[in-house]
């Protein structure tokens, strides 16, 4: 898969806490609490990532989680009135999430993890469905590796060597 790099300096991120897990490992003096934090960001305008953080404290595993989303930012396609170009469905382990186009004033028809994914990229009309595992962190990787994977016109156009106008008729 190819990543490109996004320069998050000059973005304007919005975050979101989509589950936080209490882990807990057992050791010979007790039991050792962990938490684990599932962290979305975005800015409204086709940038998206997510990040897992662990630590001792809450506070602190969404501080990591933020820095590790961060680091993963994607720019996803929209078209003019901010649904998908295709239809598409995305997999990670087994997770399906089925991303449909959307007419305006739809407005964002999704479950909860695939939801945080999908406002924080800047969508105003989209549907989903999760298929398979509804775990939160493999359904909100499944979304954005389903965004990842979208072509616009253009790039469709340019592959085959044609014309938006002869693509579309």
């Amino acid at each position: 898969m190819k990543r490109t790099i996004i320069d998050a300096s000059n973005l304007e991120l919005e975050e979101t806490v989509v589950s936080i897990k209490r882990v807990t490992k057992v050791v010979k003096g007790g039991r050792n609490m962990r938490f684990a934090a599932l962290v979305v960001v975005g800015d409204k305008n086709g940038h998206v990532g997510a990040g897992l953080g662990k630590a001792a404290e809450i506070p602190e595993a969404i501080r990591k989680g933020k820095e590790d989303a961060i680091k993963h930012l994607v720019k996803v396609p929209m078209d003019e009135n901010g649904s998908i170009p295709h239809d598409f469905i995305g997999k990670f382990g087994s997770a399906s999430v089925l991303l449909k186009t959307s007419p305006e004033g739809t407005g964002i028809i999704a479950g909860g993890p695939s939801r945080a994914v999908l406002d924080l990229a800047g969508y105003k009309n989209i549907r989903s469905k999760c298929l398979g595992s509804n775990n939160k962190q493999n359904v909100v990787l499944a979304t954005i590796e389903g965004l990842t994977k979208l072509k616009t016109p253009e790039e469709v156009a340019k592959l085959r060597g044609k014309t938006v106008e002869e693509l579309l008729g």
